[in-house]
C-alpha cells in the first residue's frame, strides 16, 4: 500500500555531479559491477536528440447548445452535470491535455479551441508515466492535477491559471504497485473526485478524497474488486448517465467495451457492468473528456493508430450517439490526460549502427512508424562498439544509451555527462535493458555471462548504480538473441523476448519478483531466424503496449505491435533501406 508524507516538497537537485559522492549517497553497491571512478570514456559524448515542437492537431468541438432546451433546468431528464475535472479557462467546460514526443505538456482550451503550452511545476529533471486529473478536490475552484513518476510517486498540483500549475503541494510513494491510476469522477456523492486504482493482478483500489490538498487528500484505500486485468484500457468518464456520480468505461484486448456506472456507495462503488459496443479494438487510446456538447453528460473521445480523432456523445444511458469525427493529426500526442491504457515509460526510440560505425536515432511517431533519421554520433566514433540501448534508467524517461569499454560499463546518456558506472562488466557477453524487473519502479539491467547464467542488476533510478546482481537462472546460452524494452502482456510489467538460433521465439513474462523475475516460458512462433536483426523500441503505435522491430537481410523493416495478450498482430512492413545497418537497438 502506498505510503504517505503531508509535506509539501521543493524542487529538489536530482544528482550529485561528483561521481564517487553520487554512488554513495544514493546508498547502492556496485559489485560485480565495481565501484564507479573517473577513468576517461572512451568515446565522444553523444547528441541527445529530442523532438522538436509538434505540428498542432486539429480539434472539432461538438456543437453546444443543440440539446440544451432537453437539458434546461425544470425539464423532464435534466440533469445538472458533474463539475468538470480539467477546466482552467474557468468556460464550464473540460480542456483537452496532451503530451507530444518532445516531452512538453500542452492544453487546446475548451473555449477558443486554441493550443498553448501548459507548465506542471516541480521537479523539472522528471518525466511523468502518467498525469491524473480528479478534478476540483477542495472546493477551491480550480482543478487539481496528480503526476505519477516511473518510481511510483504520485504528487499533487493545485492550478494557477490557464498556463501553468503552482507547486507540489503533496507526495506520497508507492504507487508503482499500481499498473492504472485513474480518475472516475465522484463516486461517493460528496461533490469531490475520487481516484481508483489496479494492480497487475487485476485488483481494483478505491481513494476516496478526504477535501485536503495541503496534506494526504485521501482516505485509507478500500478493495472494490477483483478481475479487472481483463481490461486494457480503463477509463474515467466522469458522469455520463445523470445520475451524478462518476462512471467508467472498460475495453478488453478484444474490443468489447463496457460500462460501469457509479453507485455512490463507498465499499462497492461500480454497478455491475453493461456491455455497450464492439469494435472499439481500432483505437489506441480512449480517454473521458467530461461534457462536450452542452448536454451535462461526459463524453468520450478515442484515438485511431494514424491519428484520427473520434468524439462519442452520451446518450444518457451508458451507451453512445453515433461518433463524429473530432480531428486528427493526433499521432503527436504521446500521452492524453485521461488516457485508458496502461501508460507507457522509458522508452520509444532506436538507435541504428552502420557498418561504419556511425549512431543514428530514431524516435516512435504513435503511429506504428518512426521519425526521421538523425545523427548522434562523431562519424564513424562507434566503429568496433557493441552498445546497448536500454530502457531509461533515471526519471527522464529517455533511452540510457551504455557501452563496456575496457571491462567498465559507460553511460553515455546520464543528465552530467558520461558516466563511468563501475568495473567487471567484461564478463558478460549479452546486456539488455528491458525496463523495471523488481517492482520497484527503476530501470533494470540483465546481463548474461558466457556460460549462459543470467543475472539482474537492479537500479538505483539514476542510472549510475546497481545493486549487487541476483541469479536468474542457468541454460540462457541456448538464446542467440534477447530483447525488451516495456510490457508485452498488458499487465504494466517489463518483459523479456528470447530466441533460439534454429528461429523458436519466446515470451518471459515478467513478474516484478527480484527472487523469480519471470514467468516460465511461452512460445511465439517460429521462423524468426529469417530475422538479422531484432530490437525493442518500446511503445511506438500510441497503444501503450512495447512493440518489436526486425530487419531482414533484403534490408526490409518490419513492426510486431502486442496485442497485450502475449502475442503479436500480424507484422506490418515499416520501411526499406535497413541493410545498412550493423545491428539495431
Amino acid at each position: 500500500m502506498p505510503n504517505y508524507s503531508g509535506r509539501p516538497l521543493a524542487a529538489r537537485g536530482r544528482r550529485i555531479a561528483a561521481c564517487t559522492a553520487l554512488a554513495l549517497s544514493a546508498g547502492m553497491l556496485l559489485s560485480a559491477p565495481a565501484a564507479a571512478d573517473d577513468t576517461v570514456p572512451p568515446r565522444a559524448g553523444i547528441e541527445q536528440v529530442r523532438p522538436g515542437p509538434p505540428q498542432q492537431p486539429t480539434l472539432t468541438l461538438p456543437e453546444r447548445g443543440e440539446r440544451s432546451e432537453r437539458f434546461a433546468a425544470g425539464a423532464e431528464g435534466a440533469v445538472d452535470g458533474a463539475k468538470p475535472r480539467t477546466d482552467i479557462d474557468n468556460d464550464g467546460f473540460s480542456d483537452l491535455f496532451y503530451r507530444a514526443n518532445n516531452g512538453k505538456l500542452y492544453v487546446l482550451a475548451s473555449a477558443a479551441g486554441d493550443e498553448h503550452e501548459y507548465t506542471i511545476n516541480g521537479d523539472q529533471g522528471e518525466l511523468s508515466k502518467d498525469i491524473i486529473a480528479p478534478g476540483d478536490l477542495d472546493g477551491g475552484g480550480g482543478p487539481e492535477f496528480l503526476t505519477l513518476s516511473a518510481s511510483g510517486k504520485l504528487s499533487l498540483f493545485q492550478s494557477w491559471g490557464d498556463t501553468n500549475t503552482g507547486y507540489v503541494t503533496w507526495s506520497g510513494t508507492g504507487w508503482q504497485a499500481y499498473n492504472k491510476v485513474f480518475a472516475p469522477g465522484d463516486l461517493n456523492g460528496d461533490g469531490r473526485g475520487d481516484v481508483l486504482a489496479r494492480t497487475p493482478a487485476g485488483e481494483l483500489y478505491l481513494y476516496v478524497s478526504n477535501g485536503a490538498v495541503d496534506s494526504n487528500p485521501f482516505r485509507t484505500r478500500i478493495k472494490v474488486g477483483t478481475g479487472w486485468g481483463q481490461f486494457d484500457q480503463l477509463s474515467g468518464a466522469n458522469d455520463v448517465n445523470g445520475d451524478g456520480f462518476g462512471d467508467v468505461f472498460a475495453r478488453t484486448t478484444g474490443g468489447d467495451l463496457y460500462f460501469y456506472a457509479g453507485a455512490g456507495n463507498t465499499a462497492s462503488p461500480l454497478k455491475s457492468r453493461v456491455k455497450v459496443g464492439t469494435g472499439w479494438g481500432q483505437y489506441n487510446q480512449i480517454v473521458g473528456v467530461d461534457d462536450q456538447d452542452g448536454d451535462g453528460l461526459g463524453d468520450v473521445i478515442a484515438r485511431t493508430p494514424a491519428g484520427q480523432l473520434y468524439s462519442y456523445e452520451s446518450n444518457g444511458s451508458g451507451n453512445f450517439r453515433a461518433k463524429q469525427t473530432a480531428g486528427s493529426g493526433w499521432h503527436g500526442a504521446a500521452l492524453f490526460v485521461g488516457a485508458g491504457s496502461n501508460p507507457h515509460f522509458g522508452k520509444s526510440e532506436v538507435l541504428g549502427l552502420t557498418t561504419g560505425g556511425t549512431l543514428f536515432y530514431y524516435y516512435g511517431l504513435n503511429n506504428g512508424l518512426l521519425s526521421t533519421r538523425q545523427q548522434i554520433s562523431d562519424t564513424g566514433g562507434w566503429s568496433g562498439a557493441k552498445p546497448v540501448f536500454a530502457s531509461s534508467l533515471d526519471d527522464w524517461g529517455w533511452g540510457d544509451l551504455l557501452e563496456v569499454y575496457d571491462n567498465k560499463l559507460y553511460n553515455y546518456s546520464h543528465e552530467h555527462g558520461v558516466y563511468t558506472i563501475g568495473s567487471g562488466w567484461a564478463q558478460y557477453n549479452t546486456i539488455v535493458g528491458p525496463g523495471d524487473l523488481n517492482g520497484d519502479g527503476k530501470g533494470d539491467l540483465l546481463t548474461r555471462t558466457p556460460g549462459g547464467t543470467l543475472y539482474l542488476q537492479r537500479g538505483n533510478g539514476e542510472g549510475s548504480a546497481f545493486a549487487s546482481r541476483i541469479n536468474v537462472g542457468s541454460g540462457w546460452g541456448q538464446y542467440n538473441k534477447l530483447v525488451g524494452a516495456g510490457d508485452l502482456t498488458g499487465d504494466g510489467r517489463a518483459d523479456l523476448l528470447a530466441r533460439t538460433p534454429g528461429g523458436t521465439l519466446y515470451l518471459y513474462a515478467g513478474t516484478g519478483n527480484s527472487s523469480a523475475a519471470f514467468k516460465a516460458r511461452t512460445k511465439i512462433g517460429t521462423g524468426w531466424n529469417q530475422y538479422t536483426k531484432l530490437a525493442a523500441p518500446g511503445d511506438i503505435n500510441g497503444d501503450g503496449r512495447a512493440d518489436l522491430l526486425a530487419a531482414n537481410s533484403a534490408g526490409e523493416l518490419f513492426r510486431y505491435h502486442a496485442k497485450g495478450t502475449g502475442q503479436f498482430a500480424t507484422k506490418a512492413k515499416v520501411g526499406n533501406g535497413w541493410g545498412t545497418y550493423r545491428d539495431l537497438y
